[in-house]
């Protein structure tokens, strides 16, 4: 079954429109929904506003969680891109959805760092660095 672009574009578009609703809930709702979509170019400027919302953090950090949760290229890129812009308030926020999503498994947060070394993603893959997953896979006994 193939993917129906224009579809996914109309999808897209809706999301995009919701984005820039004055109310954060609806932003925050977008960026969730728009990250499932992030490898679309015409999703991409409007994932960087949302991670970087200058109205509410609170949409900054689910839109960066939702982002980073696809633990692909498409994903990290964006956050990313957004973190090399961030104020301080934001990068705050982003380091926090970085924790948040990477807590828990050292190779989820070890393939992130791996697509953050191909991207040159400096940054990123510090705040990547300094997260100390709780579960590593076992050594071979």
């Amino acid at each position: 079954m193939a993917v129906d672009r224009d579809r996914r574009l109309a999808v897209v578009a809706a999301l995009v429109e919701l984005a820039a609703s004055d109310a954060w809930l609806d932003r925050a709702d977008a960026g969730r929904a728009l990250a499932s979509f992030a490898e679309l170019p015409e999703s991409r400027e409007p994932l960087l506003r949302l991670v970087l919302d200058a109205e509410d953090t609170f949409v900054t950090r689910v839109t960066a969680e939702a982002l980073l949760r696809r633990n692909d290229r498409a994903g990290i890129a964006i956050v990313a891109e957004a973190l090399a812009a961030a104020d301080l308030q934001h990068g705050t926020y982003i380091h926090e959805a970085v924790e948040a999503v990477f807590l828990v498994f050292a190779s989820e947060r070890d393939q992130a760092m791996a697509i953050c070394e191909a991207l040159g993603a400096a940054e990123l893959r510090g705040m990547l660095a300094a997260v100390d997953p709780l579960l590593h896979p076992q050594d071979p006994a």
